[in-house]
């Protein structure tokens, strides 16, 4: 049962009252939309650019790869890995993974990136990525679904290999992103 307020009981003083005059105003709580991959408000580091649609700090020059792209990647690997008879496509990889890519995302000018360290993965994350991240992937038939559905309905488009690792995929037309690697 509701009542209304007593006339006679006067409202308690804030819990933080203003400091007095000459001190230094207490700072800003932080940014409600502070949080992991995201730059605490506004600071985005030189060089660097904040995507709105993924709310990710990302270098400048570089891009959240497509739905289109990603997918034409995952279709891409199959050739690739039957023309270099899978075994040229496995030394390819293990090559490669230093430097943030797979086989398909470097044929296409695409490469991985970590935005909570704000930069390119390396060997160990990539093989992170590419090895436990595609048995969770296929573990059962719907985890692949899963996996595809993420993509397309998330705004950063990780599926669930870049959960795992923590990487997103940019398009990386120019290489600006080639010695950048954690």
């Amino acid at each position: 049962m509701n009542q209304p307020p007593d006339p006679d009981i006067h409202e308690s003083q804030p819990s933080n009252p203003p400091p007095p005059a000459g001190y230094p105003a207490p700072p800003a709580p932080p940014a409600s939309e502070y949080g992991y991959g995201r730059p605490a408000a506004g600071v985005v580091a030189a060089g660097m650019y904040f995507d709105q649609v993924s709310g990710l700090s990302l270098p400048e020059g570089v891009q959240l790869a497509s739905t289109g792209r990603r997918i034409g990647a995952y279709f891409l690997a199959i050739p690739l890995a039957i023309v270099t008879l899978g075994i040229g496509y496995a030394i390819w990889g293990l090559i490669i993974w230093g430097s943030g890519q797979t086989p398909a995302l470097q044929v296409l000018g695409m490469r991985c990136w970590k935005p909570e360290t704000g930069r390119v993965p390396g060997w160990g994350t990539m093989a992170l990525r590419e090895i436990i991240g595609r048995i969770v992937d296929g573990i059962l038939g719907i985890t692949l679904l899963v996996s595809f559905i993420l993509m397309l309905t998330r705004p950063d488009r990780r599926c669930l290999h870049d959960l795992v690792a923590g990487t997103v995929v940019v398009h990386d037309p120019n290489k600006i992103l080639g010695n950048k690697t954690a």
